[in-house]
């Protein structure tokens, strides 16, 4: 479905007073637009709406004019780099970010996981429920599936020589 059609429906989920199927569509446009500042704005605003001032700083924190108090209660459930970069659900370069602010916010959140991790991370890591194929994961793919089957017949034999020995 388009973003403009699930926007149309959030907001009239909004005006139904179906707060949760709100929060629950605007959740999936984040996962589908992880760049999209105007859906990460109305989730925060949504989650406002809860009393949610963590959730609401969380949604919120790539915006300049977020609540002091709702980025505070964020940072404070989010206390390390890592879950807060985690936590902002951004994937790709910064550069997608659509205001020089959200692209400074997450410059700093990078760079603070990369001091906390001793290493360079970069947030272009796979979406939930979009998957990354590494070198080399096919053939141990197929190894783990084979070892599947393997248990199932393994299981399966037993089973029946069970119920064979049973009515003998």
């Amino acid at each position: 479905m388009p973003l403009t059609d699930t926007l149309a429906r959030v907001d009239a989920d909004l005006a139904a007073g179906r707060v949760p199927v709100a929060r629950q569509r605007l959740r999936g446009l984040v996962s589908s637009f992880p760049d999209d500042l105007m859906v990460r704005r109305r989730l925060g605003e949504v989650y406002r709406l809860y009393g949610e001032p963590a959730e609401a700083g969380r949604w919120m924190y790539l915006e300049q004019d977020r609540d002091a108090a709702e980025t505070s209660a964020f940072e404070a459930r989010y206390s390390t780099a890592p879950q807060r970069m985690r936590a902002l659900a951004w994937y790709g370069p910064e550069s997608l970010a659509s205001s020089p602010f959200a692209g400074e916010q997450l410059a700093a959140v990078r760079a603070a996981c990369s001091d906390a991790m001793g290493h360079p991370v970069d947030w272009d890591m796979a979406p939930p429920g979009r998957r990354v194929e590494s070198e080399g994961s096919g053939f141990g793919g197929f190894l783990a599936g084979a070892g599947c089957l393997v248990a199932v017949l393994a299981f399966l034999a037993i089973w029946v020589n069970g119920l064979v020995a049973l009515f003998d």
